[in-house]
């Protein structure tokens, strides 16, 4: 996970928390295991940035209708949307997560650990564009059906790239923070985030092996969406 849009002030924020609590309170409650992420990464230090509840059972949900055994996730954070999405794969499935912090993979294999998920979820630390050529080379390493990237957003059409590398037709590629309260639509600007994503929708607008479209999210994480590309070819 990095950094999130910037939030809203005054009353659509405090509607769109509130609606958020509602919804996931009785759909996506999170239980003992998900709780105890939180906290841990809470003690650690770590940012607060994680996808909140109902953005991680929606995670699950696409995982478990897409069918996935494997799944790479770029940016793990304290591991919460790992969990997710690691409670979607059957017993022989398996996930890898790549992380460039050391502090923050160790808090997410703790989190996994307690989950009882270490056997199908493994954290990988180190600078992602680092990671993915030795994956990539590692015999059996793809194709994986489901991608979730929620890492650095300057580097967000690079990833999109390597998961291209890495799938096979009918994966799905999701990616976070990519409305960012609005700010996507500035085009020019200097914020690398901005930079990065708006580089990635002309990717991905433009590649023939990608089908796509984004959806707006409103919530306890401000206005944001995700990117949602399968690839057909």
């Amino acid at each position: 996970m990095n950094q999130k849009s910037q939030q809203p002030r005054g009353e659509n924020q405090d509607l769109w928390r509130s609606v958020d609590r509602y919804v996931t309170g009785l759909l996506a409650p999170d239980d003992e295991v998900l709780t105890a992420a939180v906290e841990a990464s809470d003690r650690a230090g770590l940012p607060a940035i994680a996808v909140a509840g109902n953005q991680g059972k929606l995670l699950y949900l696409l995982a478990l209708t897409q069918g996935a055994r494997r799944v790479l996730e770029i940016g793990t954070l304290g591991g919460y949307s790992t969990i997710w999405l690691a409670r979607a794969l059957p017993a022989d499935g398996r996930l890898i997560s790549l992380e460039y912090s050391g502090a923050h993979a160790e808090v997410a294999r703790a989190n996994l650990a307690r989950a009882g998920l270490d056997s199908v979820a493994e954290v990988r630390t180190g600078a992602a564009l680092e990671t993915l050529p030795k994956l990539a080379a590692e015999p059996g390493a793809g194709p994986f059906d489901l991608f979730f990237i929620d890492a650095d957003k300057a580097n967000n059409a690079r990833y999109v790239e390597w998961a291209l590398r890495l799938s096979r037709p009918g994966s799905l590629i999701i990616v976070d923070n990519v409305v960012r309260g609005g700010a996507v639509l500035a085009e020019g600007g200097a914020d690398p985030a901005v930079a990065g994503t708006r580089e990635m929708y002309e990717l991905v607008a433009r590649e023939p092996r990608l089908e796509a479209t984004a959806v707006q999210t409103v919530g306890s994480k401000g206005h944001d969406g995700f990117l949602l590309a399968r690839v057909v070819s």
